[in-house]
């Protein structure tokens, strides 16, 4: 009897990453499908279902060129799973800043730049448009923010999150910089900036959170052990009835100045934590490049 399929969904706003993403899986061996338009999927899974078990890990993109269906993707994915089908639906996401600064970069036309009646879009008004056809997919869907992510980041990210599958719940711990931007995927986001800087000791400057001297200096503060135990005791308490409300991915977010010091330190220790609790992952925006 053939394993269940192993289906991956990328979706999301044009401009955000989607085919950096799906070069990513192909590269690690998935057999990926760009803009397969959404009425067309279920016959994929069909097809799928029917190849050798070593083939049955799959991953399509689908965007808003295809936006007269895809209001009924939601439905679909959920008479998918129904069915015992694994779908993973991902949804990248980026400021509209990031986009408007990528599309310029690229010169290419949004999707969504031309009105039916023949008239032109502007650029904000086209991303907010695809923001309103996708929200009810996005709420569906994992979010990824890629407003910060080099195409490297995003690929890592994307490959350990597809690896994390047989986790009923897991809790993502990502530190970050204020400064850039809180991430647009974070559930949860605690401000770490009240702490001690070790950014203001010169030999700690250069190092990170993931260093021993900066550690050490952390856990010398008597405040840093209370809030990341708040943290904990916070998380802790609602981390069943999450597991329970059928959420795949827990993304909590750590910010500090610089996203270098006690960001990292605390998304490394929470992880720590966790790890017997639920599967973790461990991301830094601002390091991971």
């Amino acid at each position: 009897m053939n394993a269940p399929l192993d289906l991956v969904l990328i979706t999301g706003i044009s401009g955000s990453g989607k085919s950096v993403a799906l070069h990513a899986l192909e590269d690690a061996g998935w057999f990926c499908v760009d803009n397969l338009p959404p009425e067309l999927l279920r016959g994929f899974v069909g097809v799928e279902s029917a190849r050798e078990a070593g083939a049955r890990r799959s991953a399509v993109a689908v965007d808003v060129r295809s936006a007269q269906s895809l209001t009924h993707l939601p439905t679909l994915i959920d008479q998918l799973r129904r069915e015992g089908v694994g779908v993973r639906p991902y949804f990248l996401d980026a400021s509209t800043d990031a986009l408007v600064r990528r599309f310029s970069e690229t010169r290419r036309p949004h999707p969504l730049s031309a009105e039916p009646t023949g008239g032109a879009r502007a650029l904000v008004d086209a991303i907010e448009l695809e923001r309103t056809l996708l929200a009810d997919l996005r709420d569906r869907s994992t979010v990824i923010d890629t407003s910060q992510l080099r195409p490297a980041q995003l690929s890592r990210w994307l490959r350990d999150a597809v690896g994390a599958r047989g986790a009923t719940l897991t809790v993502v711990f990502e530190s970050f910089a204020f400064k850039h931007g809180v991430p647009l995927d974070a559930d949860f986001v605690f401000d770490l900036r009240v702490l001690t800087n070790p950014h203001y000791e010169r030999e700690l400057r250069p190092l990170t959170g993931r260093d021993a001297p900066v550690q050490a200096f952390l856990e010398a503060q008597p405040e840093v052990g209370v809030m990341l135990g708040q943290i904990e005791a916070f998380i802790g308490h609602w981390l069943d009835a999450f597991r329970d409300g059928q959420r795949a991915y827990l993304t909590v977010a750590l910010g500090c100045t610089g996203g270098q010091h006690r960001s990292v330190y605390a998304a490394e220790q929470l992880a720590q934590r966790f790890a017997a609790r639920a599967a973790t992952l461990v991301r830094h925006r601002e390091q991971d490049l």
